[in-house]
């Protein structure tokens, strides 16, 4: 029907007419506006950013007139990244040439490095409360001093090395 109501002889069609011609004759214009508010309102949350960026890409067609530009499109992904990677995202979006995908492989690495430093700092967190919960041949005398909140100079020894 679509293909019909083009002229004899006028170019073949692109994609994104096609796909235009069909978001405007199936959906209601109600589901549009909706999908629109969505993208509007649209912030990563608990999603990854690759979440976050399906869930871009699939609703900023709904709200082409807030994305004019390249810019646009950079600066309204990095507004609702999630804080562990919308500073630095911001500030490679401002002081650099990018472009959409380039951002979004930005924020991808910058998470999981963020949250690898995290589970290994947890880890580390975790094998040093369990050392200090293990007991010691002395009746378990660092273990009450844990809980009372001072480290003795083994356990800030400790504590420092494992920092470090």
């Amino acid at each position: 029907m679509w293909e019909d109501s083009h002229e004899e002889g006028s170019p073949p069609a692109r994609w994104s007419e096609f796909a235009n011609a069909f978001i405007d004759l199936f959906f209601p214009a109600e589901t549009k506006e909706a999908r629109a508010a969505e993208f509007e309102s649209l912030k990563q949350g608990s999603m990854s950013v690759w979440e976050y960026h399906m869930r871009f890409a699939c609703l900023s067609k709904y709200a082409i007139y807030m994305l004019p530009t390249m810019e646009a499109r950079v600066r309204r992904f990095v507004q609702g990244l999630s804080p562990l990677v919308m500073n630095e995202a911001s500030t490679v979006a401002l002081n650099y040439d990018i472009n959409y995908g380039k951002i979004v492989e930005f924020a991808k690495s910058k998470e999981t490095r963020k949250l690898k430093n995290r589970m290994e700092r947890e880890g580390s967190n975790k094998a040093r409360s369990a050392g200090n919960f293990s007991g010691t041949s002395g009746g378990g005398g660092g273990r009450s001093s844990f809980r009372r909140g001072s480290l003795g100079p083994s356990q800030s020894f400790a504590h420092s090395s494992v920092s470090a």
